[in-house]
């Protein structure tokens, strides 16, 4: 179990939404759960070493509550999500701007800025991050990107 302390403001990351300051999971240190952020409950499943030396693999439920906005965000690593029930609005720097729906995958690449408006339901989502160890899970974007 990770130790380190992580912040969590992304629901894609809800999609996960996780955003945070080390890259191990942000965690309560009395509960194991990912911190809080408005409009999202997130939950790790697992977490493992790996696949390579200095990088860690999450696998998280995320919760977005209906018309959350889950803030531009970045990772240190690739997340990977599939919209178990729900949907709304993901923008990622450089693509267009899509809707996504239960039964959808996305993969959103190391460091690129992404976000999501969620839409009139409750959004489940299954995420897989595998990311740096000791940065951030998640980080705001920075501004204009």
């Amino acid at each position: 179990m990770f130790t380190r302390r992580l912040f969590v403001p992304c629901a894609l990351c809800a999609v996960t939404g996780l955003v945070g300051s080390e890259a191990s999971a942000q965690t309560s240190q009395q509960s194991g759960t990912p911190a809080a952020t408005p409009g999202v409950t997130r939950r790790i499943l697992k977490q493992t070493e790996g696949p390579a030396t200095g990088y860690v693999t999450l696998l998280v439920a995320a919760e977005i509550e209906p018309n959350a906005v889950v803030a531009r965000h970045t990772h240190p690593g690739i997340e990977s999500a599939y919209v178990l029930a729900g949907g709304g609005e993901l923008a990622v720097k450089g693509m267009p701007t899509r809707q996504v729906k239960a039964g959808d995958g996305m993969q959103i690449p190391p460091e690129t800025p992404h976000g999501l408006k969620n839409g009139a339901e409750t959004t489940k989502i299954l995420v897989t991050y595998v990311v740096e160890k000791g940065k951030p899970l998640a980080s705001p974007a920075p501004e204009g990107a």
